[in-house]
């Protein structure tokens, strides 16, 4: 089975907003991620299981707020206690996940076709984040994440990189033509290009 990507007819190439005048270092940079693995790993309340014993794509299950894991293939984001979002390029990590994860123990959801990623980078991609969202974003580093609300749409924000900021953000598909118009129209005072 192929996937379409959530903004196959929605995501544009080139430069917008103020951007005149601007190198291209300077302006903000927008990109839609497709063709990664999502799948959420929920731990069962009555599960007696240590997840500190449980590597996959040789990382470990953190129970720690806003905390991610990652590697050059694989991030694993903290989504709430005893729950975590698997984001990887790697096409063959289910099978370890279902090879390592028993379902007696975990929930396991492939949720890959469900989501929308949007890709911010540049210097004022906190500053876009912050005009929808409702989080201190002067707290978030490199390697953390967070659950919220931007302009009424569920997102999750992954920090990948804190020089230059770099955020991939994720949303339920069905929001993603609304999310996309909202953090580019965000975008425009400071000038972006879309890659």
């Amino acid at each position: 089975m192929s996937s379409i990507s959530a903004l196959k007819n929605t995501h544009i190439k080139g430069v917008f907003g103020d951007h005149e005048g601007k190198n291209d270092d300077v302006l903000l940079k927008v990109s839609e991620l497709s063709d990664f693995v999502i799948i959420q790993i929920v731990k069962y309340n009555n599960s007696l299981i240590a997840i500190e014993n449980i590597k996959i794509d040789n990382l470990s299950l953190k129970d720690e707020a806003l905390k991610i894991n990652c590697n050059a293939n694989t991030r694993i984001l903290w989504n709430g206690p005893n729950n975590w979002l698997l984001v990887s390029s790697k096409k063959e990590i289910l099978k370890e996940i279902n090879e390592k994860l028993v379902d007696t123990d975990f929930a396991i959801t492939n949720i890959s076709h469900s989501r929308a990623i949007i890709q911010v980078e540049g210097k004022n991609t906190k500053e876009i984040l912050k005009k929808g969202c409702p989080f201190n974003f002067n707290e978030l580093k490199k390697d953390t994440c967070l659950n919220s609300t931007y302009n009424g749409m569920s997102v999750t924000i992954d920090m990948l990189d804190d020089n230059p900021d770099k955020i991939r953000i994720f949303t339920l598909r069905s929001f993603g033509e609304s999310f996309y118009h909202s953090i580019t129209d965000a975008c425009l005072e400071f000038g972006y290009k879309g890659i």
